[in-house]
């Protein structure tokens, strides 16, 4: 808890005040009320005042906090929709017709000249790297490990990934590896979050199945499934799947005794440039690490380190909230899915080790004339773009009687505790398409303790083994039209909506024990409105 307040501290003091600007209500750029939020916790102000911190906004004058309060508080009328409920991705959100395409689609609200850039980083998260020497340069430097050739091939119709089926695999799922602090040295490092934590040190950080013409793949992910039932309060029973994983066939020997195994699947890359753009003050004012109100909910956010200050800061995405920002989820994604180096991972050879040697002998891709990364700072500018401006879909059938009475429900048996309904990205952002907008991603992006048989064992800077973020729940009822499945959680193991409600353990076991309680009719309109989401 010492070193979450005294990052809280520097986070605070390196804040400043974001510059002010009016956007008009109702213009291209404004099309939602435009609002911002200033939220207050009287369970972390208790942690944080001390210190000398505030936990509201200073982007707002007295007047903005006042309207923003009153308009993200979570609401008590059930019988009609929220003003502006529709438009869950703010003036951003597409109303396109529904289709596999439905998270493919650009931010309503960026100019005409922004639609290119966008289409042109659309073009490079779907280009297929090869590996080297080739003659198409510019596409040089696959590898020499890699899990798959294109961002676009794990983010299929940029949504959700799948757990391997049978004996075909998966191209959008991986498993991270990792281990704790062993020596003083580490642990100091992980004290100061110059590390999240630390790799195998023969298979680095993640296994990486495939490998370039003459070089062997580091082995397989393998997983066993054991069925559990689960009988619910009106006896119906409903049957889980247990996952344990392994590795099949590794490539350079054993693992190291200490490594842990961490399934990811790939989440959905919708609204994430609106994620980048909540204030942090938003974040943190939500966050009770040592659960000081007695709810029973301690959410505490992580953090890491920003790709291009070097300075620690809020970690909102990936499944611990271990990046702070897209580009720099972005680079990691390149070096360690692909085996590309960025100027913000200059890793030429990806995840290979000093233990690979044949893989560090491996020509790389770097092509001086073009600069000395395989994806250079323009290849960036544009994959980070086009990856800060998927669009929201706007909500289905809000109005509903069924959907009204399922979002009561879901209020009333606690979800919205880590599901935070509403929020109001800053202003002063560094794309105006983001700035100002009231969204609704049902996340508080803080790490919350899900219990025993979700835990990964596996801690990644401040969160432990037990820990994930909450994921948003934007676009959840659109995955079985975008991807074809219905797979849920961070290793698919849910194979349903209600599935992966009773995984819920840990901080989230007294809301799933509501669920597992209601009846038939209320579980379904439950599922009714997450599914308009």
């Amino acid at each position: 808890m010492r070193r979450l307040l005294e990052f809280v501290r520097r986070l605070r003091r390196a804040s400043g005040s974001p510059p002010r600007h009016k956007t008009p209500v109702g213009s291209a750029r404004g099309r939602c009320v435009i609002l911002v939020v200033a939220f207050t916790s009287s369970a972390l102000a208790g942690d944080l005042q001390p210190a000398g911190l505030a936990t509201t906004r200073t982007d707002l004058n007295p007047k903005d906090q006042a309207r923003v309060t009153a308009i993200t508080r979570p609401t008590t009328d059930f019988f009609k929709p929220e003003q502006f409920e529709l438009m869950q991705g703010g003036a951003g959100t597409s109303r396109k017709d529904v289709s596999r395409d439905s998270f493919s689609q650009s931010s309503a609200n960026i100019t005409f000249e922004e639609e290119g850039d966008f289409k042109l980083g659309n073009a490079l998260f779907r280009k297929n790297w090869v590996s080297s020497p080739s003659s198409t340069q510019a596409s040089d430097g696959l590898g020499p490990l890699f899990n798959e050739r294109a961002c676009q091939n794990c983010h299929l119709k940029d949504g959700r990934g799948r757990p391997p089926q049978g004996d075909a695999g998966t191209k959008s799922m991986f498993l991270r590896l990792a281990r704790d602090a062993s020596s003083a040295e580490e642990k100091a490092a992980l004290a100061d979050h110059r590390v999240l934590n630390f790799p195998d040190p023969v298979y680095g950080t993640q296994l990486q199945e495939l490998a370039v013409p003459g070089l062997r793949g580091e082995g397989r992910m393998h997983v066993d499934y054991q069925e559990r039932q689960v009988t619910l309060a009106d006896g119906t029973v409903i049957s889980l799947r247990k996952p344990s994983y392994s590795v099949v066939d590794p490539g350079y020997g054993p693992l190291d005794p200490r490594t842990t195994l961490s399934p990811r699947l790939t989440p959905p890359m919708i609204g994430l440039g609106l994620i980048e753009q909540i204030a942090s003050a938003d974040i943190l004012a939500h966050a009770d690490p040592d659960d000081r109100n007695g709810d029973g909910i301690s959410g505490k956010p992580n953090i890491a380190r920003d790709g291009q200050s070097g300075e620690p800061t809020l970690g909102r995405f990936g499944w611990k909230a271990q990046t702070a920002s897209i580009r720099q989820q972005a680079a990691d994604a390149f070096a360690g899915d692909i085996g590309i180096s960025t100027p913000e991972e200059p890793k030429h050879w990806g995840d290979c080790t000093a233990a690979q040697a044949k893989c560090l002998a491996m020509p790389n891709g770097v092509q001086r004339r073009l600069g000395p990364v395989e994806a250079p700072p323009p290849v960036m500018d544009l994959v980070t773009f086009y990856s800060q401006n998927l669009a929201v879909p706007a909500r289905r059938g809000l109005d509903r009687p069924d959907v009204l009475a399922g979002k009561k429900i879901f209020y009333e048996i606690g979800c919205i505790a880590c599901h935070t309904p509403k929020f109001v990205t800053r202003r002063g952002t560094p794309n105006t398409a983001q700035a100002f907008q009231l969204i609704w991603p049902y996340s508080d992006f803080l790490l919350h303790d899900m219990g025993p048989d979700l835990a990964d064992g596996q801690s990644v800077g401040e969160a432990t083994g037990n820990e994930w973020r909450t994921p948003p729940l934007w676009g959840i009822g659109l995955t079985e039209t975008v991807n074809g499945n219905s797979f849920f959680l961070h290793d698919g193991r849910a194979r349903s909506l209600t599935e992966a409600i009773l995984w819920h353990g840990g901080e989230a076991q007294k809301a799933r024990n509501r669920f597992a309680a209601a009846n038939a009719a209320d579980r379904d309109a439950l599922l009714k409105f997450l599914e308009s989401l």
